[in-house]
């Protein structure tokens, strides 16, 4: 019994330090096979980081050279008969960025409506107005709603793009305090201010895309420009709202005089939340004054007709 109890001692002693050559050997190798692991998996990054660039310039060649006849032929016309400054609008690249609308394909499209739709006008005016008078009316009269209709093509590019801003900028600001609760989280936790905005803007995705697209853009600028005031600056000439012009102009501030930026922005949160109910306390203030005409003209007619039905049903029962 001691015989075989010495034995199985013996057995499990050389069980364990099998086991632990076995894992020297593996500590000591594992690295270098890491290593290869680590290289080979960034290889195959790499290359299809590589093809999905080939495909992408692939689809971005195809469509150019779809579009480039027409781009050119506007570009052409254009700056041939120098439109930007015979027909030159004040901060046009601010107010497109606005609407969402970047590079130079906008502006050149802007400018070719303002020359087109003028002229599409006039001649609708001469032809249907001057010319068959489908109105009937005074050749005063057909004149003045043509020079009317002149003027609206001349001014319909600039509204359509105040009213495509305007829009973009209600999608933006309702959930723009919760962004900076998100952002203020992430600062807070230790992450930098680019890595902050890019991450705001993948959680604010479902939300609301314009908001994530404006943080995208000022991660990369963030990133490549060499001020950051620059990138806060460019926030807020792109969305021209005084709540993030405010958040702008506290975040260069941080920047300059180096004042903690966790607290500047719980303060701009704080201060944006309290403008979204603001904004909110307006509408309902004004809801009824918008209600006055709908319930002049449908309401009240109902209410009498409720009212002084029974009574007319009588007096015609007496009578």
């Amino acid at each position: 019994m001691n015989a075989e109890s010495a034995e199985m001692f013996q057995t499990a002693l050389y069980a364990v330090v099998s086991l632990s050559v076995v894992g020297t050997i593996y500590m000591l190798v594992s690295p270098l096979l890491e290593g290869d692991k680590l290289k080979s998996r960034m290889g195959s990054v790499a290359n299809a980081r590589e093809g999905m660039r080939k495909a992408r310039m692939d689809e971005m060649i195809r469509n150019e050279g779809l579009r480039k006849g027409n781009k050119a032929g506007v570009k052409k016309l254009v700056d041939g008969l120098s439109l930007e400054k015979l027909l030159e609008a004040t901060d046009l690249r601010d107010k497109l960025a606005q609407a969402g609308l970047r590079g130079e394909r906008p502006i050149y499209t802007f400018y070719f409506a303002r020359l087109v739709l003028p002229l599409v006008f006039l001649a609708l005016g001469l032809i249907f107005l001057v010319g068959m008078n489908i109105l009937g009316q005074e050749m005063i009269q057909r004149v003045g709603y043509t020079v009317l209709g002149v003027a609206f093509g001349y001014y319909a590019p600039a509204i359509y793009l105040k009213n495509k801003a305007g829009k973009r900028l209600k999608s933006i600001m309702p959930v723009f305090p919760d962004a900076l609760d998100l952002l203020l989280i992430c600062v807070e936790s230790g992450m930098s201010v680019e890595l902050a905005f890019g991450r705001v803007a993948t959680e604010m995705a479902d939300s609301s895309v314009e908001l994530a697209e404006e943080f995208s853009l000022t991660t990369a600028e963030l990133s490549y420009l060499q001020s950051r005031r620059q990138a806060y600056e460019n926030l807020a000439r792109r969305n021209n709202h005084p709540g993030i012009k405010s958040v702008s102009t506290a975040l260069v501030q941080a920047e300059r005089y180096g004042t903690p930026l966790g607290e500047t922005l719980r303060t701009m949160a704080n201060e944006n939340r309290h403008m979204r109910v603001l904004e909110a306390e307006k509408k309902a203030g004004a809801l009824p004054a918008k209600l006055t005409v709908p319930m002049i003209l449908f309401f009240l007619p109902v209410i009498f007709i409720v009212i002084l039905t029974p009574a007319a049903m009588r007096i015609g029962t007496n009578f």
